[in-house]
Protein backbone atom coordinates (compact mmCIF):
# COMPACT_ATOMS: atom_id res chain seq x y z
CA UNK A 1 0.00 0.00 0.00
CA UNK A 2 1.29 3.03 -1.10
CA UNK A 3 1.49 6.79 0.90
CA UNK A 4 -1.50 8.93 0.84
CA UNK A 5 -1.95 11.18 -1.60
CA UNK A 6 -1.04 14.25 0.66
CA UNK A 7 0.43 14.73 3.88
CA UNK A 8 -1.41 15.83 7.31
CA UNK A 9 -2.26 19.63 6.90
CA UNK A 10 -0.85 22.36 8.92
CA UNK A 11 2.31 21.37 9.70
CA UNK A 12 1.30 18.92 11.97
CA UNK A 13 4.94 16.85 13.87
CA UNK A 14 4.84 13.29 14.19
CA UNK A 15 7.47 11.71 16.23
CA UNK A 16 10.30 10.33 13.59
CA UNK A 17 12.31 8.31 16.02
CA UNK A 18 9.18 5.93 16.44
CA UNK A 19 8.45 6.18 12.65
CA UNK A 20 4.13 6.49 13.08
CA UNK A 21 1.71 8.45 12.51
CA UNK A 22 -1.20 8.70 15.19
CA UNK A 23 -4.03 7.23 15.62
CA UNK A 24 -5.34 6.88 11.88
CA UNK A 25 -9.12 7.48 11.14
CA UNK A 26 -10.35 5.85 7.85
CA UNK A 27 -12.92 7.60 6.28
CA UNK A 28 -14.50 5.67 3.38
CA UNK A 29 -16.26 7.75 1.44
CA UNK A 30 -18.29 5.94 -1.94
CA UNK A 31 -19.34 9.75 -3.67
CA UNK A 32 -20.51 12.70 -3.00
CA UNK A 33 -22.96 12.44 -6.44
CA UNK A 34 -24.42 8.71 -5.72
CA UNK A 35 -24.60 9.20 -2.13
CA UNK A 36 -27.66 8.96 0.19
CA UNK A 37 -29.52 8.73 -3.19
CA UNK A 38 -32.84 7.26 -1.10
CA UNK A 39 -32.89 11.18 0.04
CA UNK A 40 -33.38 11.81 -3.31
CA UNK A 41 -37.32 12.37 -2.99
CA UNK A 42 -36.93 14.98 -0.10
CA UNK A 43 -33.43 16.86 -1.12
CA UNK A 44 -32.16 17.96 -4.66
CA UNK A 45 -29.50 16.87 -6.39
CA UNK A 46 -27.66 19.77 -5.75
CA UNK A 47 -28.15 20.09 -1.98
CA UNK A 48 -27.35 15.91 -1.66
CA UNK A 49 -23.79 16.55 -3.09
CA UNK A 50 -23.52 19.82 -0.94
CA UNK A 51 -24.73 17.73 2.17
CA UNK A 52 -22.60 14.61 1.55
CA UNK A 53 -19.11 17.22 1.54
CA UNK A 54 -20.33 18.44 4.26
CA UNK A 55 -20.75 15.11 6.35
CA UNK A 56 -17.36 14.47 5.64
CA UNK A 57 -15.65 17.44 6.21
CA UNK A 58 -17.64 17.06 9.96
CA UNK A 59 -15.98 13.55 10.40
CA UNK A 60 -12.27 14.49 8.90
CA UNK A 61 -12.16 17.59 11.20
CA UNK A 62 -13.77 16.02 14.53
CA UNK A 63 -10.85 13.52 13.59
CA UNK A 64 -8.35 16.04 13.52
CA UNK A 65 -9.49 18.32 16.11
CA UNK A 66 -8.53 15.67 19.16
CA UNK A 67 -5.14 15.04 17.09
CA UNK A 68 -5.71 11.79 14.91
CA UNK A 69 -4.55 11.93 11.61
CA UNK A 70 -8.36 11.63 8.71
CA UNK A 71 -7.81 9.34 5.99
CA UNK A 72 -10.43 9.60 3.11
CA UNK A 73 -10.56 6.14 1.16
CA UNK A 74 -12.47 6.73 -2.06
CA UNK A 75 -12.79 5.94 -5.90
CA UNK A 76 -14.06 9.30 -7.00
CA UNK A 77 -12.41 11.87 -8.72
CA UNK A 78 -14.14 14.52 -7.30
CA UNK A 79 -14.03 13.23 -3.26
CA UNK A 80 -9.92 12.90 -3.97
CA UNK A 81 -10.04 16.34 -5.01
CA UNK A 82 -12.27 17.63 -1.99
CA UNK A 83 -9.83 15.66 0.39
CA UNK A 84 -6.68 17.14 -1.45
CA UNK A 85 -8.68 20.96 -1.57
CA UNK A 86 -9.28 20.24 2.26
CA UNK A 87 -5.97 19.18 3.37
CA UNK A 88 -6.63 15.38 4.41
CA UNK A 89 -4.74 12.74 3.09
CA UNK A 90 -6.76 10.15 0.41
CA UNK A 91 -6.00 6.51 -0.27
CA UNK A 92 -7.85 5.05 -3.50
CA UNK A 93 -10.42 2.48 -3.04
CA UNK A 94 -9.79 -1.18 -4.61
CA UNK A 95 -13.31 -0.82 -6.19
CA UNK A 96 -14.88 -3.48 -4.74
CA UNK A 97 -16.68 -2.11 -1.87
CA UNK A 98 -17.20 -1.24 1.44
CA UNK A 99 -15.21 -3.66 2.97
CA UNK A 100 -11.83 -3.95 0.96
CA UNK A 101 -11.66 0.56 1.24
CA UNK A 102 -11.63 0.09 4.81
CA UNK A 103 -8.98 -3.00 4.49
CA UNK A 104 -6.95 -0.73 2.75
CA UNK A 105 -7.46 2.48 4.76
CA UNK A 106 -6.53 -0.27 7.98
CA UNK A 107 -3.82 -1.64 5.99
CA UNK A 108 -2.07 1.79 5.45
CA UNK A 109 -2.54 2.73 8.95
CA UNK A 110 -0.74 -0.70 10.02
CA UNK A 111 1.96 0.11 7.75
CA UNK A 112 2.75 3.16 9.41
CA UNK A 113 2.39 1.39 12.93
CA UNK A 114 -0.59 3.24 13.54
CA UNK A 115 -3.65 1.72 15.56
CA UNK A 116 -7.17 2.85 13.29
CA UNK A 117 -10.98 3.80 13.50
CA UNK A 118 -13.33 3.60 11.12
CA UNK A 119 -15.67 5.85 11.00
CA UNK A 120 -18.31 6.44 8.23
CA UNK A 121 -18.91 9.40 6.77
CA UNK A 122 -22.51 9.87 7.30
CA UNK A 123 -22.69 10.51 10.90
CA UNK A 124 -24.47 14.28 11.14
CA UNK A 125 -24.74 14.44 14.80
CA UNK A 126 -20.97 13.43 15.42
CA UNK A 127 -18.53 15.99 17.63
CA UNK A 128 -15.03 15.83 18.69
CA UNK A 129 -16.12 14.44 21.79
CA UNK A 130 -17.60 11.06 20.44
CA UNK A 131 -14.06 10.47 18.67
CA UNK A 132 -12.26 11.08 21.69
CA UNK A 133 -13.81 8.89 23.44
CA UNK A 134 -12.99 6.08 21.08
CA UNK A 135 -9.46 7.03 20.98
CA UNK A 136 -9.70 6.52 24.59
CA UNK A 137 -10.52 3.24 24.45
CA UNK A 138 -7.52 2.36 22.08
CA UNK A 139 -4.96 3.92 24.44
CA UNK A 140 -6.51 2.02 27.45
CA UNK A 141 -5.74 -1.28 25.07
CA UNK A 142 -9.56 -1.84 24.09
CA UNK A 143 -11.13 -2.20 20.75
CA UNK A 144 -14.00 0.33 20.56
CA UNK A 145 -16.92 -0.26 18.73
CA UNK A 146 -20.22 1.38 18.05
CA UNK A 147 -23.00 0.61 17.12
CA UNK A 148 -25.97 2.44 14.40
CA UNK A 149 -29.78 2.23 15.51
CA UNK A 150 -30.11 -0.30 12.53
CA UNK A 151 -27.79 -2.73 14.18
CA UNK A 152 -24.71 -1.32 12.12
CA UNK A 153 -21.44 -0.63 12.74
CA UNK A 154 -21.00 3.19 12.83
CA UNK A 155 -17.30 2.78 14.21
CA UNK A 156 -14.72 0.71 15.15
CA UNK A 157 -11.01 0.87 16.10
CA UNK A 158 -7.71 -1.72 16.40
CA UNK A 159 -4.81 -2.67 15.48
CA UNK A 160 -3.42 -4.14 12.71
CA UNK A 161 -5.59 -6.38 10.45
CA UNK A 162 -8.80 -6.91 10.79
CA UNK A 163 -11.78 -9.27 9.02
CA UNK A 164 -14.18 -6.54 8.12
CA UNK A 165 -18.00 -7.42 7.29
CA UNK A 166 -20.24 -4.10 7.26
CA UNK A 167 -23.58 -4.64 6.24
CA UNK A 168 -26.72 -5.09 7.72
CA UNK A 169 -25.97 -6.94 11.61
CA UNK A 170 -22.65 -5.57 10.97
CA UNK A 171 -22.61 -4.76 14.46
CA UNK A 172 -22.85 -8.41 16.17
CA UNK A 173 -20.41 -9.79 13.71
CA UNK A 174 -17.66 -7.72 14.30
CA UNK A 175 -18.32 -7.13 18.48
CA UNK A 176 -17.78 -10.97 18.17
CA UNK A 177 -14.37 -10.90 16.41
CA UNK A 178 -12.62 -8.24 18.77
CA UNK A 179 -10.26 -9.07 21.23
CA UNK A 180 -11.16 -6.61 23.75
CA UNK A 181 -14.19 -4.98 22.70
CA UNK A 182 -15.29 -1.87 24.41
CA UNK A 183 -19.02 -0.41 23.41
CA UNK A 184 -19.41 2.82 22.92
CA UNK A 185 -22.90 4.64 22.47
CA UNK A 186 -23.56 8.23 21.74
CA UNK A 187 -26.19 10.29 19.81
CA UNK A 188 -23.28 11.02 17.57
CA UNK A 189 -22.55 7.35 16.59
CA UNK A 190 -26.27 6.13 16.69
CA UNK A 191 -27.34 7.84 13.83
CA UNK A 192 -26.44 7.65 10.65
CA UNK A 193 -28.00 9.22 7.36
CA UNK A 194 -29.59 7.31 4.75
CA UNK A 195 -33.22 8.39 4.96
CA UNK A 196 -35.46 11.05 4.92
CA UNK A 197 -36.35 10.04 8.29
CA UNK A 198 -32.76 10.05 9.53
CA UNK A 199 -32.39 13.48 8.33
CA UNK A 200 -35.76 14.65 9.51
CA UNK A 201 -34.62 13.30 13.16
CA UNK A 202 -31.33 14.60 12.68
CA UNK A 203 -32.49 17.93 12.00
CA UNK A 204 -34.53 18.10 15.13
CA UNK A 205 -32.05 16.88 17.14
CA UNK A 206 -29.91 20.36 19.18
CA UNK A 207 -26.87 18.29 17.30
CA UNK A 208 -27.98 18.86 14.08
CA UNK A 209 -29.35 22.42 13.35
CA UNK A 210 -26.19 23.00 11.54
CA UNK A 211 -28.25 21.14 8.90
CA UNK A 212 -30.37 23.79 8.25
CA UNK A 213 -27.45 25.78 6.80
CA UNK A 214 -26.43 23.26 4.59
CA UNK A 215 -29.88 22.19 3.43
CA UNK A 216 -30.91 26.26 3.40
Amino acid sequence: MGPPSEPPRRGRLFPSTLNRVPTVVVIPVRSFRLGKTRLAEKVEDAERISLGRALASRVAEAAENVGLLPLVVTADPEVAAWATSAGFPSLPEPGEGLDPAVAAGVEWAASSRSSWIVLHADLPLIETADILRLAECLDGGFNPIAPSSDGGTSAIGGWGAFAFSFGIGSFHRHLARLATPRVVTSPGLLLDLDSPADLAAAIAHPRGRWLREVLG
